[in-house]
């Protein structure tokens, strides 16, 4: 499939897949559906997929208090969010964009049903924002359509999108990634296989650097991200961030590069592990390195 081809296979895509419905998921979901495309959301039950998609409601309903959209518009993304406790009802799907937990045991599930369920030439996209996308291509029967989709958090502010081309991964795929990625108003870049990608083989040993100096004393948290932001013009200091991203997706994502590189470097601070233990996972729990009351 040439180029060209490929575009034009990605004009013609209407039907979209998602599979996760948390703070990634139902993100990816609300941009896809704002962008015109019918979307099935799916989760392991139908109360985490009703919860994100009241969370999208939340998210359009400011987008109309603030002028951005219309009350029409925002009826009509929602109308076209259509929530599924099957994956079995993927199998119309065109395209699919899976964000479920960063444990490769989940996403190698997930790939092995898709696989199943779903069309030969169905792309299939992973959020994944550290697992090798080479690994989850060699799960399925056609393996060049596989290749990763990875967006930003909060996914209807963030402009990037990060399209992992794995080992398999056809041009034509990227292609169609790319194409789909300039519909929903995000801006594409392609990045080799490797974990954590660009993105998070720099800001997550960041982060995990700025963790140490904390737990080392060498200065409070809010001296740590002042300097981060003003110093080097962070809109977010690097522990407000760990906050934002969830302390368990950073020490997953650590865990991933520390295994795949074998390098030292990446070996995750014991604070950020024990604050993981404790529960203490930022926003979501309301208390991480802040407390979010």
């Amino acid at each position: 499939m040439s180029s060209q081809q490929a575009q034009s296979t990605a004009q013609k895509i209407t039907r979209v897949g998602v599979i996760g419905a948390g703070a990634m998921g139902h993100g990816i979901a609300q941009v896809f559906a704002q962008g015109g495309f019918n979307v099935k959301l799916n989760d392991v039950s139908l109360d985490f997929i009703n919860s994100g998609i009241r969370k999208i409601e939340a998210n359009l309903s400011r987008s109309v208090e603030k002028g951005k959209m219309s009350e029409d518009d925002k009826k009509a993304a929602l109308s076209r969010v259509l929530p599924t406790a099957s994956l079995d009802e993927f199998k119309d799907r065109e395209f699919v964009v899976e964000a479920v937990l960063e444990k490769i045991e989940v996403k190698r599930d997930v790939f092995k049903k898709l696989d199943r369920i779903c069309g030969r030439d169905t792309v299939l996209a992973s959020n994944t924002s550290s697992i090798p996308i080479t690994e989850l291509a060699a799960l399925v029967s056609n393996p060049q359509r596989v290749a990763g989709m990875h967006f930003f958090n909060p996914v209807p502010v963030m402009k990037l999108i990060e399209i992992v081309q794995a080992l398999q991964t056809s041009i034509s795929t990227i292609e169609i990634i790319r194409a789909l990625s300039l519909r929903l108003g995000k801006t594409p870049v392609v990045v080799k296989d490797n974990a954590g990608f660009v993105s998070n083989r720099v800001v997550c040993p960041m982060i995990n650097e700025a963790i140490f100096a904390y737990e080392q004393g060498i200065a409070s948290k809010e001296d740590i991200d002042t300097v981060m932001k003003l110093g080097m013009n962070h809109p977010m200091g690097p522990l407000e961030l760990a906050d934002f991203v969830g302390l368990d997706i950073v020490l997953d994502v650590l865990d991933v590069l520390y295994r795949e590189y074998e390098d030292p470097k990446y070996r995750a601070s014991p604070l950020l592990r024990n604050m993981v233990r404790a529960g203490y996972l930022g926003r979501k729990t309301k208390k991480g390195f802040y407390e979010y009351p």
